[in-house]
């Protein structure tokens, strides 16, 4: 297959993973809010409300594994696909918990709706399968925008979903589900009949990468990241960077509201935040594929630092709070957008997707980690010791990018 052919197919899984995302997008948007509510209805306690996200975020990273597995075996529009599906299932489960009011199945039904978000960070990594013109990051930081659509539209679909959950006769708080299968199954056809020819499976027949053996194992992930040293330094930034935007934006809206915040004041600034992590997201990947996607992390970390100032020295006013955040949603984006394109342009045909995988269970279990822990953080040194605390791993990975930039830098040399 020549290179034109290569570059329309990419072109053509662009808008396909675009599609998919946007669909995926408005049948999770609003699922871990109603999940809370859900948690608290159906426990009988207010103390299970953190359950749901939590459970949300242990399914999307063991969900990222086998999904990943599946991809290599089969290709990314079989994954894809697939874990569409289950997110379907977990749906159903839902409703299906609050028909009996059965608390640990409703717990269960989240932790499979999970599925959902690994598909969307399967995704982002689809985008980069195939060689083409040095324009993998531009392509990933596309499909990391389509998250923006369903994110801001899906929690306004609350009330026409409680309108078909009445029309249907369905319990308290579910009818939104109803828009979640019915997106998880769009999102589901889109990727299964669009992916063709499949990126992944067609990168497969590129160079030499069918006569390798891949290491489809978490043992086989962590032994290719100790070869490719560019790769494990993406992964831990990725990991790293997503835990600290999780424990300062979790804690934000505690903080807003024991500060006099209103809700809407609250539901404003998270909106301002998820719109810094997503709709710039094309600006970081051009970038990435400009001026490096090395420095482009460097910019991500620069941008966490400013952030995690103006919130945390500027923590009793609500306008501070609210720039720290975007800035937050921002360091976020730079970082995770040029951090993916790394870890994809690092590895092997044959190993991408494990690895891959590998790196979306780290990222979740870092951020639920980051959650987890904000709260006492938060409890003993207030919100601004919080965003001190979050320049720890921001400071880890400056170090890893200066001993990585080092090393470019010593190739180069040794190139010359």
């Amino acid at each position: 297959m020549n290179q034109i052919n290569v570059d329309a197919t990419q072109r053509r899984t662009v808008r396909v993973l675009t599609a998919g995302q946007v669909l995926s997008g408005f049948g999770l948007g609003s699922t871990l809010s109603i999940g809370s509510l859900l948690a608290v209805e159906l426990s009988g306690s207010t103390a299970w409300a953190g359950s749901a996200a939590t459970c949300a975020t242990l399914g999307a990273a063991t969900w990222a594994i086998p999904l990943a597995r599946l991809a290599y075996a089969k290709g990314r529009r079989v994954a894809l696909a697939s874990g569409a599906a289950i997110a379907i299932s977990g749906a159903t489960l839902i409703i299906t918990a609050a028909a009996i009011h059965f608390f640990p199945l409703l717990l269960l039904a989240i932790f499979v709706l999970g599925a959902g978000s690994a598909v969307g960070l399967q995704a982002r990594f689809a985008a980069t399968d195939l060689p083409h013109s040095g324009k993998q990051s531009r392509d990933l930081s596309l499909v990391v925008w389509a998250t923006t659509i369903g994110a801001v539209i899906g929690p306004n679909l609350f009330g026409p979903g409680e309108f078909i959950g009445k029309f249907l006769h369905l319990p308290h708080l579910t009818g939104p589900f109803v828009v979640t299968v019915a997106a998880q199954i769009s999102a589901a056809t889109v990727f299964f009949f669009g992916l063709k020819p499949d990126p992944l499976l067609l990168a497969k027949t590129l160079g030499d990468a069918k006569k390798l053996k891949p290491r489809l194992s978490i043992a086989g992930a962590i032994a290719t990241l100790r070869e490719h040293p560019r790769a494990l330094y993406a992964v831990v930034t990725i990991a790293l960077s997503h835990m600290v935007m999780v424990s300062v934006m979790s804690m934000t809206p505690a903080h807003l509201e024991m500060n006099g915040a209103t809700l809407s004041v609250v539901g404003f600034t998270i909106s301002v935040h998820i719109a810094g992590m997503y709709a710039f997201s094309p600006l970081f990947g051009m970038l990435a594929d400009k001026i490096g996607k090395l420095q482009t992390v460097l910019l991500g970390q620069a941008i966490y630092i400013a952030a995690l100032c103006f919130a945390g020295f500027g923590m009793d006013d609500h306008n501070l709070v609210l720039l720290g955040l975007f800035l937050l949603g921002l360091g976020w984006s730079a970082s995770t957008v040029s951090a993916s394109s790394l870890l994809s342009s690092s590895l092997p045909t044959e190993e991408k997707s494990n690895v891959q995988g590998l790196s979306d269970t780290m990222m979740n279990l870092s951020g639920a980690f980051g959650g987890a822990i904000s709260g006492t953080i938060m409890a003993a040194l207030m919100f601004v010791g919080l965003n001190l605390a979050a320049m720890i791993p921001v400071s880890i990975i400056l170090g890893l990018s200066a001993i990585a930039l080092l090393r470019s830098k010593a190739k180069q040399g040794d190139a010359n």
